[in-house]
């Protein structure tokens, strides 16, 4: 099961604090068709129960095999895959790629929780895995920028129900409305909630180029004022619910009223992929597919190979 690195160090610092062991299997590198990229992270703890994933299949029994047998050893190690025949076979999984794993060390379960105070507070961090081989010691970091941010105009039911998408997808969830009633009720448990003017809270919000904008706001005034708040200010991604009619005449609006011309154009609206929408959750799922689509095309996971000086590692 794939899990957010957040809840992947928590439970490593739960495993450590409760006298386990536990072994990180860091995917640092992958080469054609595979089905993780590089940055992907599996735990294996002394049971042999595995957290995260690093693809499914058969080589993720023999990485949970091996990795265990490891542990049990007291040795870290390096692994490489070929996705052919030998692996996945019968499960279909055949890929025809290549990884390759550092299976070794974390962190002691305080600095662990120092990553993950980072991860919560968008700061840019990193994750340091400590593998022993023939060569002597190494460290492979796996680089952890800012969570990309999302800014939820409309705290309505489609609003709503892409809190709740994008929260389990990693955004960091603000949801903006100016009904308190309806925001308190309606934003997910660790969503942020902002109450007030809407255009005027946006404006207020920082925006930076981790930051989606949607706008679904209740009304044609409302979705003006709160795309023109948040248009052209460098956001990733910025996205407006409407029909085409309603978006051309928005649209139209604000370039009388002077605002670029480029910036209106990259405008997502109507918004989400066509998937023939049309139920809430399945409109909320159109636009979450939009912008993990627009994320995976941006992100470039970064996995170093270094030799320290020290560290302090979990044994």
């Amino acid at each position: 099961m794939n899990d957010s690195i957040e809840n992947l160090l928590l439970r490593a610092v739960e495993i450590q604090r409760s006298s386990g062991r536990v072994m990180a299997c860091l995917l640092v590198k992958a080469r054609g068709s595979t089905p993780q990229s590089a940055g992907a992270l599996m735990l294996v703890d002394g049971e042999a129960n595995t957290y995260g994933t690093i693809g499914g299949g058969c080589v993720e029994a023999e990485v949970r095999r091996q990795a265990h047998a490891m542990m049990a050893a007291g040795t870290t190690g390096l692994m490489k895959f070929k996705l052919d025949h030998d692996y996945g076979w019968d499960d279909g999984l055949i890929c025809g790629g290549t990884i390759e794993l550092a299976v070794g060390r974390l962190p002691a379960p305080e600095m662990l929780g120092r990553i993950v105070d980072d991860i919560r507070n968008r700061r840019e961090t990193e994750l340091p895995v400590t593998v022993f081989t023939g060569e002597g010691e190494s460290v492979f970091t796996l680089d952890l920028p800012p969570r990309e941010r999302l800014y939820i105009a409309g705290a309505g039911h489609v609003g709503q129900a892409l809190a709740r998408m994008a929260q389990r997808l990693e955004f960091d969830v603000s949801l903006f409305d100016d009904r308190e009633d309806l925001l308190l009720k309606a934003a997910p448990l660790g969503c942020r909630a902002v109450l007030g003017d809407i255009a005027q809270r946006l404006i207020e919000a920082p925006i930076d180029d981790r930051t989606y904008a949607v706008v679904v706001t209740r009304g044609h005034r409302h979705d003006e004022q709160a795309l023109a708040a948040v248009v052209n200010r460098g956001a990733a991604y910025v996205g407006m619910i409407g029909s085409r009619r309603k978006v051309k005449l928005i649209i139209d609006d604000l370039k009388q009223r002077g605002i670029d011309d480029l910036a209106l154009e990259s405008v997502h609206a109507p918004i989400g992929l066509d998937i023939g929408a049309v139920s809430v959750e399945e409109i909320a799922l159109s636009i979450a597919a939009q912008l993990v689509q627009t994320r995976r095309l941006r992100i470039v996971t970064s996995v170093r190979r270094e030799i320290p000086t020290s560290i302090a590692v979990n044994v």
